[in-house]
């Protein structure tokens, strides 16, 4: 096994990032803001491994007054048809200054699940795809969101994405429009067959993490969810294709969750359920956990869902979300267009609601706001903890070949108020195109004729939530270069509805 000792290259521009190579480059490597230094390297038949002498590393001197930083990337790298340990990174003890580039060639490269680190950017050749392992021990086991208080399915612990980091800043996961594959069939059917054991894993979740951008890539066949920030601040998602079959289970396609300052644009999403929908927590878990989504902005997204909605808030939603604006919306061959999914024993909130500018063909029910969407994680959750859903605005919307026009049923003793719809015109054949009850609110220039809760105009001293009340989230500069906006072949697509 060949060993690769002393230093090999010496950095002296301070805070210049390495760049590794995942076929060619897999290190560990120890530096302090002016030295690099490279360590010892195994190689193995079935792949690379790169071993790591901690002792050794933290033996070496650094410059006197400066804490050594410490990034250690045990990894191994394979092809598709060959099998060897899963890949992991993690950092110890690395500060601002500095960061790391890990650029995944053409190729197919199998991998369990792994840790990503802060100041790191993923970036992924064209022609790239990682795959995820088919083993389920490849996706370590770990404890439930505490904010939902047990797995999403089934109580208990839960298995961890694909890629996973937690506690991170300045991520960029991005791509010349590579493919993240989580090879999500054989997880499917375990759903189906109720052979599962823990909660099934997303492909991509990052925790109590700031700072994110993920962007030009295509994510498929995700096992679960597909892009789940939670806890997190400052994301920006933006240029993704997002494809999973339409028969998939529970394959949202971006669910920011217990999140704030979030940015998601230019998107197409095919799949098995929600394409983008917003939660924070489940329940008392939820309540307890009191972790809002809020400043959230969605813009030019197209996408089809026979399962679910297009953009959907919920049913998760006992921490409270607030102020989202989303606009440019283009729904086809969909269940739902827009959807609120609330139940009592959440508690929480819906409010500040804006979106405008949607379009829609061959959806089913086009508006739904449901005060009955009954799921609990436990018997314990409190029967009259009820939501507060109000401050909901609905305007400049078009569709065509549409089921229901809308369903708006709030809960016995908690009225939906303040729902306003304004130049709405759905094409439906139904006869009865609108079921309102326990809601209140406003409407102008609707069609077909809205029921008789939400009147004309709003009255002196009520107005309808404008949007406006709270600043949109800028898209963010990435931390590195290594975001570059690049063209996503589905924008030519999304282009034809604008």
């Amino acid at each position: 096994m060949p060993h690769h000792g002393q230093a090999q290259d010496q950095w002296e521009e301070e805070g210049k990032m390495g760049k590794m190579e995942i076929p060619t480059l897999l290190f560990a490597a120890a530096w302090s803001r002016r030295r690099w230094w490279g360590v010892s390297v195994l190689s193995e038949a079935i792949g690379i491994a790169v071993a790591v002498d901690a002792a050794a590393l933290v033996a070496r001197e650094g410059e006197p007054g400066e804490a050594l930083q410490v990034l250690l990337v045990f990894a191994t790298v394979f092809a598709a048809t060959q099998w060897a340990t899963s890949s992991a990174m993690y950092c110890n003890d690395l500060t601002a200054s500095g960061g790391a580039e890990l650029f995944v060639p053409a190729g197919r490269w199998l991998t369990g699940s792994f840790n990503l680190i802060s100041h790191l950017t993923v970036s992924l050749d064209a022609d790239a795809v990682i795959i995820g392992s088919q083993d389920s021990s490849d996706w370590p086991v770990i404890d439930p969101l505490p904010s939902y208080g047990r797995g999403r399915e089934l109580p208990g612990k839960r298995h961890q994405s694909l890629l996973f980091g937690s506690n991170l800043t300045d991520v960029i996961i991005t791509g010349a429009n590579g493919t993240i594959d989580g090879q999500g069939e054989l997880w499917w059917n375990w759903f189906h067959n109720h052979t599962l054991n823990y909660t099934r894993p997303p492909l991509l979740e990052l925790m109590y993490s700031d700072r994110v951008v993920i962007s030009n890539l295509t994510f498929m066949n995700a096992p679960f969810w597909n892009i789940h920030p939670v806890y997190c601040s400052q994301v920006l998602v933006q240029h993704l294709t997002i494809l999973a079959p339409i028969s998939s289970p529970n394959t949202d396609g971006i669910d920011p969750d217990s999140s704030s300052n979030v940015c998601i644009e230019d998107c197409y999403i095919r799949n098995g359920d929600d394409i983008v929908v917003i939660k924070s927590g489940w329940d008392e878990y939820g309540i307890s956990f009191a972790h809002p989504s809020s400043n959230i902005s969605i813009r030019n997204i197209t996408g089809q869902t026979r399962n679910s909605a297009g953009i959907a808030f919920g049913s998760e939603m006992s921490g409270g979300i607030s102020d989202v604006r989303a606009e440019g919306l283009r729904f086809i061959n969909s269940v739902h267009g827009i959807r609120i999914k609330t139940a009592p024993g959440r508690g929480g909130y819906v409010k500040n609601i804006y979106i405008a500018d949607v379009s829609m063909d061959n959806v089913s029910i086009a508006i739904r706001i449901t005060g009955n969407y009954g799921e609990h994680p436990d018997d314990n959750y409190d029967k009259n903890a009820l939501p507060v859903i109000s401050n909901i605005t609905i305007k400049n919307v078009v569709g065509v070949n549409i089921g229901t026009a809308g369903m708006l049923l709030g809960i016995q003793g908690d009225i939906f108020s303040n729902i306003c719809l304004s130049n709405v015109s759905l094409s439906s054949e139904s006869a009865d195109p609108w079921n309102c009850s326990l809601v209140e609110g406003f409407s102008n220039s609707v069609a077909p004729e809205i029921c008789e809760q939400l009147r004309p105009n709003p009255g002196p001293g009520q107005v309808c939530y404008d949007g406006n009340s709270y600043p949109v989230p800028a898209a963010q500069q990435p931390y590195k270069s290594g975001a570059t906006r690049l063209q996503n072949p589905f924008l030519k697509f999304i282009s034809l509805y604008s």
